[in-house]
């Protein structure tokens, strides 16, 4: 089994949202971990706060096969198959990590998310925190260590029932 982490977003219905997206989750592999959901503002245009969580997921499904997987479960929970980024969705569902695995082409491993973002850094460092980032040399604390923490975020309690 591959060890992978997914980041879940929703600002559309989240709480409802975020929990359709876990269950769906438990039908791909083995969620060994799911982080504290996060309330945060929209980065890049102006919308409803999103909810966002990661969850660490083992998976016996190739990288290419995940993707689509992913993008179906968007997909059914409502999500535009012609989505732009940058605009409210009922259900985001990104690989940030899968294995070791580094690529240049989509999806791009490790996700820049990991670099840009607090709603996907600080999750990994809950579930992961001494977790090398492929391609990096760096540790999940370090890259937050050395993040500039200008996302606010905000814990917020949804019972995801698992």
């Amino acid at each position: 089994m591959i060890t992978t982490y997914i980041g879940v977003g929703s600002n559309i219905s989240p709480e409802k949202n975020v929990k359709r997206a876990i269950d769906e989750l438990h039908q791909l592999g083995e969620v060994t971990k799911v982080s504290t959901v996060y309330e945060a503002e929209p980065v890049g245009f102006s919308g409803h706060n999103f909810f966002n969580l990661v969850v660490e997921l083992k998976v016996n499904h190739s990288l290419s096969e995940l993707g689509a997987l992913l993008r179906a479960i968007e997909i059914k929970w409502g999500r535009e198959p012609d989505a732009k980024k940058n605009q409210d969705r009922t259900l985001d569902l990104d690989i940030l990590l899968y294995g070791d695995i580094v690529s240049a082409s989509d999806p791009t491993l490790p996700r820049e998310d990991l670099f840009k973002f607090a709603f996907a850094i600080l999750p990994m460092v809950e579930l992961n925190p001494d977790l090398i980032v492929p391609n990096t040399e760096k540790t999940i604390s370090q890259i937050w260590a050395g993040f500039s923490h200008s996302q606010s975020l905000k814990p917020v309690l949804v019972n995801l029932n698992f």
